[in-house]
């Protein structure tokens, strides 16, 4: 048997999840940062390694509050695993974009995994996916969007976008950009 009981490491996962759909319906992250330790390290496969409340609130708000980014805002998951003994969550998150009603679901996934601290909090997050293919999902989404925008919404939108992308753009070591290439 682990240091936690299974009912307990549910609780804080449940509580975690709410505590992420508030955020991106809000805007506001502070509830799913209280989620983690105050020391807590967070370890963003394009973004690198946050350590700290702090640290993670302002990475979070900063990347979540920009257009096109704040229309993520369902986090379902796929599935997930509990190892008792570790005090580890694993789990499959289909981060989904607002519908746009054109019949597709605008979604791309990660693993991520949770490290337990008790107290319902967690110690660590560990976040893996495919950067291209998130690029490649918004790109579809805002395409998507701005096609059902009047003309001075598309402009607006497009400033939005070009100011997101340029905040996000990294290029590897082959001058591909990771997002929409």
């Amino acid at each position: 048997m682990g240091r936690w009981s299974r009912n307990e490491l549910e609780e804080a996962f449940d509580r975690y999840q709410v505590a992420a759909r508030k955020g991106a319906s809000t805007g506001d992250w502070k509830e799913w940062v209280n989620c983690f330790t105050p020391d807590a390290s967070y370890l963003e496969c394009q973004d690198g390694h946050f350590w700290g409340r702090e640290s993670i609130l302002k990475w979070i708000t900063d990347l979540m509050s920009p257009w096109p980014a704040r229309e993520m805002t369902a986090f379902p998951i796929a599935w997930y695993t509990i190892d008792e003994d570790k005090g580890w969550i694993i789990s499959e998150v289909r981060n989904r974009m607002n519908d746009l009603g054109d019949g597709r679901i605008y979604e791309e996934t990660n693993i991520t995994i949770l490290h337990y601290a008790g107290n319902g909090l967690f110690s660590c997050e560990i976040d893996v996916y495919n950067p291209r293919n998130f690029g490649l999902m918004f790109r579809d989404w805002v395409k998507a969007r701005l096609e059902r925008a009047d003309p001075e919404e598309r402009e607006r939108l497009t400033g939005e976008l070009q100011a997101f992308m340029q905040s996000r753009a990294t290029v590897d070591e082959k001058g591909i950009g990771a997002i929409g290439s």
